[in-house]
């Protein structure tokens, strides 16, 4: 097996890791997110959340791009997670001597959006390192039900914590999930760093980042997909952030309604992971990303009607369950079609992309909010989102790069 030897055991491993860390930061998202939404109830507070939470991940995924294709991968999630928890623990200690804003909860955001950002290409080019090409998509299925059933308990838990005990005591959880994890990478996963360079070749890391920006543009699948990635980032912004708003101003401010909505979209997307996992799509990659286009905009548009609050949580489970029949065969075909030498490089760029285009779409949206109702921005987002999902389908690249040649 090569590289791949006792593979199993491995990403069982890096898993668990991953899935630990992940669950402390869910605590501490959902915390956030409650805790602005109920203390504001202002579309302009959230866009600022937003903003902190991903524009400095846009920054730094450039570098972060350029150190996954060239250091240890293992070493960077690990300097990430650590990082994320120091800060974390930072605000924990303010918000208990009693020194706590807003102001000080984005700075933290931002900061933990730095971190998010080494990770995120970091795990991404990871994975395919250590897990064989055509187990690519059942590993990619099982992680996207393991990152939902934390996004299934930990709204539960935080907005049980949240009416229990104070946002700190949340923090702290982070704290120590995120040392667990690491401890499990640094003790049990043994796999040797595989270098893409020579020894004596010099790192510039300019030059890097306009390789991988020359390797993009040069791949007509990769550039056509990040196009479409990024318009539906845009047109998805409102369904992603803006609904915890719209339960809280129609149909009431109660901590549960707003767990609720985020419980049935993790149940969805657990369901929808499982189902990857085990069936795999359809044998055209792209016939599986466009049937989840299909649904997101069909969703968007009855959640802009709107309908009674628990239809509203039976779509957000819909909207779920088919979210993995995108994100999953999305992943699998840049790590299959990419060059293992560009692919943190080329993660990068992808992260770049989701972490500008949708604070830049809340800029528009989150005032927008507030001036007219979010209904509204629901059904032109949806109907335009299921134009997207026309043009996808019809894409001759697309299709083409889709197609199942293992």
């Amino acid at each position: 097996m090569g590289k791949y030897h006792n593979w199993e055991k491995n990403i069982t491993i890096f898993l668990a890791s991953q899935t630990l860390t992940l669950f402390g930061s869910s605590l501490v998202q959902y915390a956030i997110l409650w805790y602005i939404t109920l203390q504001t109830q202002s579309g302009i507070m959230m866009t600022i959340s937003i903003i902190s939470g991903f524009i400095p991940s846009f920054f730094i995924s450039p570098f972060a791009g350029v150190w996954a294709d060239r250091y240890s991968k293992k070493m960077l999630i690990i300097i990430a997670d650590l990082t994320i928890a120091f800060f974390t623990l930072i605000l924990a200690i303010m918000f208990f001597m009693g020194k706590d804003s807003l102001i000080l909860i984005f700075l933290v955001s931002a900061i933990r959006s730095l971190g998010s950002g080494v990770q995120t290409p970091a795990v991404g080019a990871f994975i395919p390192a250590i897990v064989p090409e055509d187990k690519l998509t059942r590993v990619n299925g099982i992680n996207t039900s393991i990152q939902s059933f934390i996004f299934l308990l930990s709204p539960m838990l935080s907005g049980a914590l949240m009416v229990t005990t104070d946002i700190e005591y949340i923090f702290f959880i982070d704290v120590f999930t995120a040392i667990i994890g690491v401890l499990a990478l640094v003790l049990f996963l043994k796999v040797p760093f595989q270098k893409n360079y020579s020894d004596n070749e010099k790192v510039e890391y300019f030059q890097d980042m306009l390789k991988g920006i020359k390797y993009i543009r040069e791949h007509a699948f990769i550039k056509i997909l990040f196009l479409y990635s990024a318009a539906y980032f845009i047109l998805a912004a409102p369904l992603a952030f803006l609904t915890p708003l719209q339960v809280a101003r129609t149909y009431g401010d109660d901590v549960w309604r707003l767990t609720a909505i985020e419980i049935a979209f993790s149940v969805g997307m657990m369901l929808g992971g499982a189902l990857m996992a085990y069936w795999g799509g359809f044998q055209n990659k792209l016939h599986s990303m466009a049937l989840s286009t299909f649904f997101i905009a069909i969703t968007t548009l009855i959640l802009g009607i709107p309908p009674s609050f628990w239809v509203y949580l039976i779509v957000m489970g819909i909207a779920g369950l088919v979210m993995p029949l995108f994100n999953t065969p999305f992943i699998v075909l840049i790590q299959q079609k990419t060059d293992e030498k560009y692919l943190g490089r080329v993660l990068g760029v992808l992260n770049m992309i989701a972490s500008i285009v949708m604070p830049m779409a809340m800029v528009l949206f989150g005032p927008l909010s507030d001036v007219i109702k979010i209904e509204w921005l629901l059904l032109i987002t949806g109907s335009l989102i299921l134009v997207q999902g026309i043009f996808m389908v019809k894409n001759k690249v697309l299709l083409e790069a889709g197609r199942n040649n293992l």
